[in-house]
């Protein structure tokens, strides 16, 4: 068996992602994001995030330093942007902006996609220890043992966003309320520390 998946690297790239990626730490944030949203809707967008999340991993897995280093961007840049993108989701949340009903005919950005998909899902976290995950193999079986990592994570997430109508129906409307703002308010918190690590390291990059 090791011999096709390396198992070792298998639960340490599964567990790593799981903890950066944090299944069910998005569930009171999917449903602050999605709480106008008809089942339904919810069902299409818990897939659409996942699948935006997928799309992004993989890609950075497998061509992130080609594009890093293409777009002379680094790490730090990547992760400080990240984190500005989730502060203003935060701030949403927190001043009950995002539940604000759009005017009829106005753009109205899909939430799965920004800022569930990326980068609250496939965030700089995820990204940096996917690519990191990938530069330490040198055999097939490290490879499948990645690949088999990233696609279990992906359906622990796609598994806690659609069941989490379940959640929503037991905290009814004034519950969701309640989570909304907590989960803003975690999310302004990840997003300060996200900016704050890529500052430390820029300091220490010029140092």
């Amino acid at each position: 068996m090791t011999d096709v998946v390396n198992l070792t690297l298998l639960s340490t790239t599964f567990f790593t992602l799981f903890v950066i990626m944090d299944p069910p730490g998005i569930v009171p944030v999917f449903i602050a994001l999605t709480s106008t949203m008809t089942a339904k809707e919810r069902k299409r967008a818990a897939l659409q995030a996942t699948s935006v999340a997928f799309g992004v991993i993989a890609v950075f897995t497998v061509f992130g330093q080609y594009i890093l280093g293409f777009l002379h961007i680094s790490v730090p840049a990547l992760q400080l942007s990240g984190g500005l993108l989730l502060l203003l989701v935060a701030m949403e949340l927190l001043t009950g902006k995002a539940e604000e009903p759009q005017p009829a005919g106005a753009g109205k950005v899909n939430v799965a996609l920004v800022p569930l998909g990326t980068p609250l899902l496939a965030g700089p976290g995820g990204i940096v220890a996917a690519m990191l995950a990938v530069e330490g193999a040198d055999r097939p079986a490290d490879y499948v043992a990645i690949a088999l990592a990233i696609v279990g994570v992906h359906v622990a997430l796609w598994a806690a966003m659609r069941f989490s109508s379940v959640i929503h129906r037991v905290l009814g409307e004034g519950g969701t309320t309640l989570v909304t703002r907590l989960a803003g308010l975690l999310l302004a918190a990840i997003a300060t520390q996200l900016m704050a690590d890529a500052v430390f390291t820029f300091i220490d990059m010029h140092a």
